[in-house]
């Protein structure tokens, strides 16, 4: 086995890498039962907008977890909660990239954010008049 696999192997299963995949997997948990409420609630009620929201919030790090999760599996020869840990990672991304919904807080304020960001950055990156 490679030392850096070696070394990936040895933090999942110490104690503290056994808390970090614990709540890595938490965060995926929450993830994808607030993907089921979306998917079961009412389009434009206020339950569908709030669990919206909270999914395409939490997506992007569950997946950055997950993949992480997996990571540590292959090292640990874990093949069994590899193949599970794909699985998850697979169905996360899908309902992520596919189903785009307008209930969000992210299509609104988050356009809004990013403007916000964006005249900050290029107002930073505009220079002095050369003096003659």
């Amino acid at each position: 086995m490679n030392s850096g696999l070696h070394a990936v192997a040895v933090f999942g299963s110490s104690l503290p890498g056994l808390l970090l995949l614990t709540l890595g997997q938490a965060l995926v948990v929450v993830c994808v039962c607030f993907d089921l409420v979306r998917a079961v609630s009412v389009p434009r009620s206020r339950r569908r907008y709030v669990a919206n929201t909270v999914f395409r919030t939490l997506a992007l790090p569950s997946i950055l977890s997950m993949a992480l999760i997996v990571l540590v599996h292959a090292a640990s020869g874990a093949w069994e909660q590899v193949a599970g840990g794909v699985f998850v990672l697979v169905s996360v991304i899908f309902r992520w990239h596919h189903d785009t919904d307008e209930d969000s807080w992210w299509k609104g304020k988050g356009k809004q954010l990013g403007r916000w960001l964006r005249s900050r950055a290029v107002s930073r990156l505009v220079t002095a008049p050369a003096a003659a």
